[in-house]
């Protein structure tokens, strides 16, 4: 790993120590493919002081050719790299330096005719050979199946005399190359598979913890009241003595099949139903905030854990920082970025000072917290998101605020935007958050894209520029479609494609990185996609129109087939947090693609809807019902929503006619809160004042089936004569008892009213 900084300290520490650079010589380890150097590792050698010298081994092997042995002291060659805490590692450094070395801290020092690299007790030594292999030789891990490694029939080193010991105590990057040993390794990353091994419990617990399907039954009073009544699916009544006592026993249960786990999360679940009871009332008030309460009550099980660690969350509605109360010595705070706006960076944004101060008064309070940071959309995973110069100054800042332990949130185990670009900054900035992260970002691009590099660098560039530029923000749970007046203009949106064909052009003589080139491609076709259904310009459209004769435009449709495609060739699995494969996308734009226009009586007529629609997602009110377009399984798209409330819309077919079928769509995702209508009434009037009933449909699917789909309300009768056709949809109005939202207002859905 490149550390610009710590090569001039390097350099400095070594003119203080042997004199003038022109006095120095260096060591030459291969000379003409050959080496007289052995490799030595402690008598009682670890499995990460083996790992590092075999893996030293390797390289130099791959780079020069040359085989260097393998030896446990005692032994005596002259021509050494001690790899470890050898006999001989203690008497050239000395102890005291020995241990200045942090877990994950590393040395590299030259001592004559012997290279000595070691590190702390965690993995620090095998973190010195990967920053010796990268820093002096050359070699990089762009990602878990990309490695370079120079060629070279000499290796030769400077005088070195390096210390490192990272800023940031424990770091981790939640993307799919990161999940891979040798690559977090590698990048000084705390893997997966170490969260496995030192996590016992992972964020979200309390159901967990008091299961509500064992619990709620017979203590429905260990749960969250909401609006007067006890719920299920909401948080746990944390001022009831007997929640925390059942908590207890059931985490020490817990416990007992996982010894070796030192953290364990004690948090809030995933929604906002925090308890309104009299008594987590008062606490909240006592505290100053519902942080207080949470606390209050971690520390009381965190004394009963005294060997362990319990995590808890600073989220949403306990990010704000406590008074008049400390989390215990023992207690972790999760602190979470969800809300913050990722087109400026934290430090400065007018929009992020109130996370500003959360940070600063948590700071207060403990320096036992990690940082919860959100580097993706979630919403469209696969979908440009220019937030790369926000990276470096929000890493420094949580630095500058003594923030210890950093988790970066990508998309997971998802493959996503620029994947393996973020991972690789990412990792870089949390080992050494002041590297020159520009000169980080071109060597990857060009190592890993080749002669397409800079075209990539200059489709990232330009993004950037124009998000900059037109002052709007940038959302984890954006659309491209929200970005069509700043960074993806229609204009913007051309230059790009012309970025992209001369990179691909540039790359068409090597498979292997034409495909990577193409993978990078797949966000900006998904924009165009995702873009026309909303029907923009002629060219950022699904359809050539000619009056009520709309045809499918062929290239769309050549571009939506290439899409998923690549996606599925990329092995991408989902293309937002919750779901959706690029074929069940594809079934989607299907869907909005069998457009309703000829034979249509209702295409282009207005409507006028007499209940009370949201402006949270405009599509034009009731003229949406009737421009020909369904909507997809995608609630930001062409679907009138109603919060909390019924639809009631009357069609205005401009004159009676001959009608003998209704059809319209809802949507259904709980996830989101949306549920399909209790039932639905369909009516016709000849004058607009009397209508008279010719069907009704009940809901034919469960509440609890989950993913977004579209479900037809279809109704056909006698033919009969009618100028207005009026449609009564029923909403739920509030979410279940067993939802995350549980009492808060439900969604209903409406899309496209058909008249036959």
């Amino acid at each position: 790993m490149r550390t610009t900084t710590i090569l001039v300290f390097a350099f400095l520490s070594y003119v203080a120590a042997f004199g003038s650079p022109s006095q120095t010589k260096g060591l030459s380890i291969v000379v003409n493919g050959r080496s007289t150097y052995h490799i030595v590792i402690p008598a009682n050698a670890d499995s990460v002081e083996q790992h590092a010298a075999s893996e030293l081994q390797s390289y130099f092997k791959q780079i020069s050719g040359a085989l260097l042995p393998i030896e446990h002291e005692p032994a005596s060659y002259g021509r050494e790299i001690l790899v470890g805490r050898t006999a001989e590692t203690g008497k050239l450094v000395g102890d005291k330096t020995l241990d200045s070395l942090d877990k994950d801290g590393y040395l590299l020092r030259v001592d004559g005719q012997k290279l000595v690299i070691c590190g702390g007790a965690r993995k620090g030594t095998l973190y010195g050979v990967y920053s010796l292999l990268e820093d002096y030789l050359g070699c990089r891990k762009y990602s878990a199946t990309v490695t370079v490694v120079p060629r070279s029939r000499n290796i030769r080193l400077p005088l070195l005399n390096v210390l490192y010991n990272p800023f940031f105590k424990w770091r981790e990057v939640h993307y799919l190359n990161a999940m891979d040993r040798g690559y977090s390794d590698w990048h000084k990353l705390y893997s997966l598979s170490d969260q496995e091994k030192e996590w016992g419990m992972w964020v979200h617990t309390f159901a967990r913890l008091v299961p509500p399907d064992k619990y709620f039954g017979t203590h429905p009073e260990f749960f969250s009241e909401v609006g007067g009544r006890r719920i299920p699916s909401g948080q746990l009544c944390l001022s009831n003595p007997n929640v925390l006592d059942t908590l207890v026993k059931n985490l020490r249960a817990m416990m007992a099949l996982n010894p070796d786990a030192q953290y364990w999360s004690v948090s809030q679940n995933d929604n906002f139903n925090q308890c309104q009871c009299d008594s987590c009332k008062a606490l909240n008030e006592k505290f100053g905030s519902s942080s207080g309460t949470v606390i209050n009550f971690v520390n009381k099980v965190a004394a009963q854990f005294p060997d362990k660690t319990i995590s808890t969350l600073a989220y949403q509605w306990t990010r704000s920082a406590p008074t008049h109360i400390k989390p215990a010595s023992n207690v972790n705070i999760m602190l979470c970025s969800i809300e913050c706006n990722r087109s400026e960076p934290i430090a400065t944004d007018p929009r992020s000072a109130s996370f500003r101060k959360d940070v600063e008064d948590w700071g207060k309070l403990t320096h036992n917290i990690i940082m919860w940071d959100y580097v993706v959309d979630f919403r469209n995973l696969v979908s440009p998101f220019p937030n790369f110069r926000v990276l470096q100054p929000n890493i420094q800042f949580f630095k500058k605020n003594g923030i210890r332990m950093l988790f970066e949130q990508g998309c997971g185990a998802n493959v996503g935007e620029f994947g393996a670009l973020r991972t690789y900054l990412l990792a870089e900035l949390e080992w050494n958050p002041d590297i020159n992260v520009d000169s980080v970002m071109n060597d990857f691009l060009n190592g890993y894209y080749g002669a397409a590099g800079p075209y990539i660098r200059k489709y990232i560039d330009t993004m950037e520029d124009a998000l900059a530029k037109s002052g709007k923000t940038l959302d984890i749970y954006g659309y491209p479609y929200d970005a069509i007046n700043s960074y993806l203009t229609p204009a913007l949106i051309k230059e790009y494609s012309r970025l992209f064909d001369k990179a691909e052009k540039a790359v068409a003589h090597n498979p292997a990185v034409l495909e990577r080139v193409k993978r990078a491609r797949l966000p900006l076709e998904f924009a165009i996609l995702d873009i026309s259904i909303h029907d923009v310009t002629p060219e950022l459209s699904y359809f050539n129109k000619r009056g009520n004769v709309w045809t499918v435009k062929p290239s769309m449709r050549r571009l939506l087939n290439s899409f998923v495609k690549e996606a599925n060739k990329s092995g991408i699995q989902r293309l937002q947090e919750q779901g959706t494969s690029p074929e069940e996308y594809k079934k989607s734009i299907e869907q909005l693609l069998r457009v309703s226009v000829k034979g249509n009586l209702a295409f282009g007529k207005p409507v006028k809807v007499l209940t009370q629609y949201s402006d949270a997602y405009p599509v034009g009110g009731g003229s949406a019902l009737t421009n020909g377009l369904h909507g997809p399984a995608d609630y930001h798209t062409n679907w009138l929503g109603f919060q909390g409330d019924n639809c009631e819309a009357v069609v205005d077919l401009q004159g009676v006619k001959s009608i003998h079928e209704i059809k319209t769509s809802f949507l259904q995702e709980w996830y989101a809160w949306i549920w399909l209508p209790l039932n639905v009434k369909f009516s016709v009037s000849t004058d607009g004042k009397n209508f008279r009933e010719v069907g009704e449909l009940p809901d034919p699917v469960p509440d609890t089936t989950g993913g977004a789909f579209v479900t037809p309300f279809n109704i056909k009768f006698p033919t009969t004569k009618a100028r207005y056709v009026k449609v009564d949809a029923i909403s739920r109005k509030v979410c279940p008892d067993w939802h995350i939202g549980a009492g808060g207002k439900a969604w209903l859905f409406i899309d496209e009213i058909v008249v036959k």
